[in-house]
């Protein structure tokens, strides 16, 4: 019923898995047949603090109560205390434009960064590098600034111009001509195949732009929020980018979108807007998604969350190195390398048939991306359910 429906109804841009899920307690979902099943996904990096929240639903429920919304005429408290919120755990001078997306939040930093290149020089700069293998979203100018020619299909063409690719970090010096004005990076490359870069190479990096006055913009969508093990994978390579965009996790679930910027005052009335960004639904929970968080980091719990996920996935890795051919990523946001494209889809399939939820990235990455709150025992039963998959395929 629910795939009919579906393919009547709803259009198909997704390869969907029929899965018709009722309810969810933090890492564990529940399908209409009561089965469970170990979520590895988090819905791609979302439900930070896990399924059917409490406290999260609580303060949802206390909200839409009172207001969901009123738009941006108006002062929003909760949006407000949010950008407070995030320039505090950030630890920079900040400001932020809310949205309701990643591809959002990346779309109005160009736009922010094509400003600065208008406004700052005698001569207009518009250029923003970026790299192969990165993901910024899926409108048409965050499409086109995303480095994988497959997402450049000429079905959607002519694109935005003024976007360049380099393939690696040491590549950009020479890339840099008299109208880049940005170069724009995730840390560690989420879709591209969960793959972080260098510290010093990063740190280097930020220091020479900056000597050059060009805007470093780190797409913090998938690695903000937590994910990495600090409030933002900035914290983590001790850098103070111009630009930082956040989403996915940052709602738990809800939609929203961040632009974090120290150039506070480069945006005036008019530059930019949404009806619905930053609005009183979206706020509130995020707020209480953070308070939630920012308490898990400060009592410890992550970081030993984060070595226990990791300890348990080096056990498997080390186990079935006839499969897989590397182990990477940072945090909670972790991968294996497979040998294969085909050996990657028969692990997803299998694993899902165990009852574990798990992601691919890039042509060859197991993906990993659970509950920031997930138990050790919700760890251990879905890397029971990842063995159990391995061995249906050798």
């Amino acid at each position: 019923m629910l795939e009919q429906l579906d393919k009547d109804y709803v259009l198909q841009t997704y390869a969907r898995n029929y899965v018709n899920f009722k309810k969810g307690i933090n890492a564990t979902l529940f399908d209409e047949n009561n089965k469970d099943y170990i979520d590895f996904t988090s819905g791609i990096g979302v439900v930070s603090v896990g399924h059917g929240n409490k406290e999260v639903a609580d303060a949802i429920y206390k909200q839409v109560s009172n207001i969901t919304h009123i738009s941006n005429l108006y002062a929003i408290e909760p949006q407000a205390k949010l950008g407070e919120k995030i320039a505090k755990l950030s630890g920079m001078d900040v400001a932020t434009f809310f949205a309701n997306s990643g591809a959002e939040a990346n779309e109005g930093a160009i736009k922010l960064a094509r400003k600065y290149g208008e406004t700052k020089f005698e001569n207009k700069r518009y250029k923003v590098i970026t790299l192969e293998h990165s993901f910024h979203g899926r409108t048409i100018t965050t499409v086109k600034a995303t480095g994988q020619s497959s997402m450049h299909s000429p079905n959607f063409s002519p694109y935005p111009d003024g976007f360049s690719y380099d393939n690696k970090i040491e590549d950009i010096y020479k890339s840099i001509d008299e109208e880049t004005v940005a170069v724009m990076i995730e840390l560690v490359q989420g879709e591209g195949g969960v793959q972080p870069f260098d510290k010093e190479e990063i740190q280097k990096l930020a220091k020479y732009l900056k000597q050059k006055d060009i805007l470093l913009i780190i797409d913090e969508v998938q690695t903000g929020a937590y994910r990495t093990g600090e409030f933002l994978a900035t914290n983590l390579y001790e850098i103070e980018p111009d630009i930082i965009t956040m989403a996915k996790g940052l709602g738990g679930g809800v939609p929203i979108g961040a632009v974090v910027t120290t150039h506070k005052d480069l945006f005036t009335y008019g530059d930019h807007g949404s009806t619905f960004g930053g609005n009183y639904l979206s706020t509130a929970a995020s707020l209480k998604v953070l308070e939630i968080l920012d308490n898990y980091k400060d009592s410890g719990k992550l970081d030993e969350t984060i070595i226990y996920f990791q300890n348990r996935l080096n056990k498997v890795y080390e186990a079935n190195k006839e499969i897989f051919t590397g182990s990477v990523g940072l945090g909670l946001m972790r991968g294996l390398r497979v040998k294969d494209a085909d050996t990657l889809t028969e692990i997803i399939k299998a694993s899902l048939n165990e009852g574990l939820l798990i992601l691919k990235a890039g042509k060859n990455t197991l993906r990993m991306l659970p509950v920031l709150t997930i138990s050790k025992e919700e760890i251990d039963e879905g890397f029971k359910r990842l063995e159990n998959a391995l061995s249906k395929i050798k």
